[in-house]
């Protein structure tokens, strides 16, 4: 009988040996991608929480900023965009993002996932289902072409708006996205974005300033402009993104877990100490602390804050809220003032300045001894910042150079501005056939 015992127990001693061999040998099988419930949830919550950024946040934001008689419009830019974004995103965008690119992979995703096929309510992306994260980042398509509508807001032509956002999404969006979180050429190099820094802020933020440089300033640029007609508005609206902001952050973790709850803290950080900074700047160089002000300050710590959410800890975050609040402010005064750009709603002072700042400023606070996460093994804050540095530039080359080219397609076919008669009414009348107030 204990003979029988001992053999049953060794049989089972190299059944468990030959068990554990295999889990190392086979990596995969032991590593098995299975769904998560948790990091499933907080992702469709996330999802939710970004596509309201821009409907209706973005859209409030931008259009208690402008006249009155062309807030529809500002809407209805916000609005069609959204619309636009998810039809091109099924066809073809989020291949060329994130789809295997074969020889060209460095470059841009392939022709695969067109039209999401191969992709099933059964397929996984990591823990959760890969057509949850098609619609995730859907919502970030959705917004990056929308930010650049506070360039050209009061003077340029609904038809050109499409053509541009539409082929820009292509163009320059797509690849970019590829390029650092589908395994292209910057992630090859460890670029670190976490949630659109350089992708959203800096793609958006570039190719809007010359936007408004080829589109030429409002009536009465730069010396005679009409004030916010209703800062209420903004205000609401900023509240909204402030909110969603939340899920474009901290969703980018892509689980329930410590680093979307950091990712979630130093973002509220950042937007209330640059809210913070703006403001009192304000106070200090004007004698008045402007509700604009203080909204536009904290829009501009959320950028900023975005390509280090998922690597800084919270004395990072204070630093970078800080640093938003001063850069972007003065920012805003020197395009307008200075280079005399009318990038309207300042999309460039903002975005594009807070995106790349808070990239570079990453590959210092995101060191361990600093309160961050930690670089990788063998990087040090100098090598980092080097790969840092050439993801901002190359971006915003490639930014700016294609969006020269849509431009100039859509001044061929379409047209770009409207008639100066057409500015003083208004584009809510002319484009649109409607008013936002019947007085």
């Amino acid at each position: 009988m204990i003979k029988k015992i001992r053999g049953g127990m060794a049989v089972a001693a190299v059944f468990g040996l030959f068990s554990l061999f295999s889990l190392f040998s086979y990596p995969a099988l032991a590593a098995e991608a299975t769904l998560n419930g948790a990091d499933t949830a907080w992702i469709l919550t996330s999802t939710a929480l970004v596509l309201f950024m821009t409907l209706p946040g973005l859209a409030l934001f931008y259009g208690g900023l402008v006249r009155s008689s062309n807030i529809l419009s500002v809407l209805m830019h916000c609005f069609a965009i959204a619309c636009l974004a998810s039809i091109i995103w099924l066809i073809g965008g989020y291949a060329l993002a994130f789809g295997d690119g074969g020889g060209a992979q460095a470059f841009i995703g392939g022709a695969e996932k067109w039209f999401l096929l191969g992709i099933g309510p059964d397929t996984l992306s990591g823990s959760i289902p890969e057509i949850l994260f098609v619609m995730f980042q859907m919502t970030f398509a959705i917004i990056t072409p929308a930010l650049i509508v506070g360039a050209y807001v009061e003077r340029i032509r609904f038809s050109a708006v499409m053509m541009f956002s539409g082929l820009w999404l292509v163009f320059v969006y797509a690849p970019v996205a590829h390029w650092v979180w589908g395994g292209g050429w910057l992630a090859d190099l460890g670029v670190m974005d976490f949630a659109g820094g350089i992708v959203v802020h800096v793609t958006a933020g570039s190719s809007a300033l010359l936007v408004a440089k080829v589109l030429g300033g409002r009536r009465g640029f730069p010396k005679d402009l009409r004030p916010p007609h209703n800062p209420g508005m903004t205000m609401i609206g900023a509240a909204m993104l402030w909110v969603g902001w939340f899920g474009f952050n901290a969703g980018s973790a892509l689980a329930a877990d410590g680093s979307a709850s950091m990712a979630m803290l130093v973002t509220h950080i950042s937007a209330a100490t640059a809210s913070i900074t703006w403001a009192f700047l304000e106070w200090r160089r004007f004698g008045k602390a402007s509700l604009v002000g203080i909204v536009t300050g904290m829009v501009a710590g959320l950028a900023t804050i975005t390509p280090a959410s998922g690597f800084v800890g919270p004395i990072g975050a204070l630093v970078i809220g800080l640093l938003a609040g001063i850069v972007c402010h003065f920012a805003v005064e020197r395009v307008k003032q200075k280079i005399k750009i009318d990038d309207s709603l300042d999309v460039f002072a903002v975005h594009g300045v807070g995106g790349a700042l808070g990239t570079l400023l990453t590959a210092f606070f995101a060191a361990a001894a600093l309160g961050g996460m930690g670089l990788a093994e063998g990087t040090t804050m100098g090598s980092q910042f080097g790969v840092q540095v050439l993801g901002v530039v190359a971006v915003l080359v490639w930014s700016v150079v294609i969006s020269f080219v849509i431009i100039k397609i859509c001044e061929a076919t379409v047209g770009l501005r409207v008639s100066e008669d057409e500015e003083i009414e208004g584009l809510d009348l002319v484009a649109h056939g409607e008013r936002g107030y019947d007085l």
